[in-house]
């Protein structure tokens, strides 16, 4: 992509965690964004933050219709980056079906919207980047991740499935490791190498201007979890066995 400069990009996801630092960290390399969550107060606090020269594009990502409309809306999309999501962690055996159903329409349905919605834009442009954000949580199935393990798994299958038909755009995948945001607040347990927001931020904008499939970060830890995700399953089940306890 080179210099963001004069670069226009839609962020769905942009009213927190690293969908708004993302926003501030592009917004100050000079690209000019299209800011979108459910939370228009928070768009518009943003928006006035960044200096008020940016789109305020309020809707939930469930909305197939009100996303395809604000897709056309945009003067053109130089990229559209997918960070909208829900997290709550428990084990299948408390499973929530109604929460679960919402994560999934969120997380995953959300991400299907957008594809929907900006592809056929970015084919007819001819050029252009979509990037999904999975998790590595969707390597493998971790205890007390489900459904979110599960719908990021499926969003990084989707990715690779869209760069394998679209080879002539940029599609990516954005993995993160665990980021301090309000989504990792949630969990009572010891994060290893969790890293800020902003940190994250600045990793994710200079990935997106080269030509990997895959963001995934922070290094050391997203290759320790790459490796157990090749592991064989018996040897894997083994290692979080004892790691569960």
């Amino acid at each position: 992509m080179g210099s963001y400069k004069g670069k226009y990009i839609w962020i769905i996801g942009a009213s927190s965690g690293i969908g708004l630092a993302l926003a501030v960290e592009l917004a100050a390399q000079g690209a000019t964004l299209a800011l979108s969550a459910r939370s228009e107060d928070k768009l518009k606090a943003l928006n006035e933050e960044l200096g008020g020269a940016h789109t305020v594009l309020p809707l939930d990502v469930v909305d197939e219709k009100a996303m395809a409309e604000a897709a056309k809306s945009l003067p053109r999309i130089d990229s559209a980056i997918f960070m909208a999501a829900i997290y709550n962690p428990a084990p299948l055996s408390q499973l929530d079906v109604k929460a679960a159903h919402q994560m999934v329409n969120i997380n995953l349905n959300g991400a299907f919207n957008t594809v929907h919605a900006v592809l056929p834009i970015l084919k007819v442009q001819g050029h252009g980047q979509l990037a999904l954000c999975g998790s590595v949580a969707g390597y493998r199935g971790l205890p007390n991740g489900q459904p979110y393990s599960a719908t990021k798994a499926a969003v990084i299958n989707l990715a690779e499935s869209l760069r394998a038909e679209e080879r002539d755009l940029d599609i990516k995948v954005i993995n993160p490791g665990f980021v301090r945001t309000p989504l990792t607040d949630k969990n009572n347990f010891k994060m290893p190498m969790i890293i800020e927001a902003e940190e994250a931020a600045k990793i994710i904008a200079k990935e997106l201007q080269t030509k990997r499939f895959e963001i995934h970060f922070p290094k050391r830890f997203t290759f320790f979890v790459k490796l157990l995700a090749i592991l064989p399953s018996w040897l894997f089940f083994i290692l979080i066995k004892k790691n569960s306890k």
